[in-house]
């Protein structure tokens, strides 16, 4: 199964699916606010497949992810947030199928799981990846990374030696 990955490009959970999908050669975009604007300023100019919006809007961002997105898949680590609260309003309002995983209520091993089998069952063709920020919850970039290179390596066929390593940087 191919699959897109988009996400906003935040800090935690968003920028641990672009590393992901970057890593195994995936697809990948997404929409950013004006500014490439980040909560640790300007999200780095190699992820040179986002597409920056004309506002320096949060919620734009947010709502056009979801929007241009089959499913959204949201990652938090404890108590859930306006953002992570507004993106699931919007994958509601536009009936777009999202699944919330709590990695303080689910093992990492029971969070592939789940994850595999939503996937399976709504076959996006392109996922958009959100969550927490990695300064609310601390850990979750490297948590969700984990996740997601496991899951996208079996959901869209990629054997470990097809892809090439490429440099990660740590979330901060």
């Amino acid at each position: 199964m191919k699959i897109k990955i988009i996400s906003g490009g935040q800090t935690g959970a968003d920028r641990a699916a672009l590393d992901a999908a970057i890593e195994l050669g995936m697809d990948y975009g997404g929409s950013i606010p004006k500014g490439r604007l980040a909560e640790d300023g300007m999200l780095d100019l190699r992820y040179d497949r986002m597409t920056e919006l004309k506002l320096y809007n949060y919620d734009a961002r947010t709502k056009k992810n979801v929007i241009d997105s089959d499913a959204t898949l949201i990652f938090t680590m404890g108590a859930i947030g306006d953002g992570t609260t507004y993106t699931m309003e919007v994958a509601q309002k536009y009936n777009r199928p999202f699944l919330h995983i709590d990695l303080l209520d689910e093992t990492e091993r029971e969070a592939v799981k789940i994850v595999k089998k939503w996937i399976k069952k709504i076959r996006p063709n392109i996922l958009n990846v959100a969550g927490s920020r990695e300064s609310t919850s601390r850990g979750i970039y490297e948590k969700v990374f984990k996740i997601l290179k496991e899951v996208l390596m079996e959901v869209a066929g990629i054997e470990p030696a097809t892809f090439s390593l490429r440099t990660r940087r740590s979330p901060n």
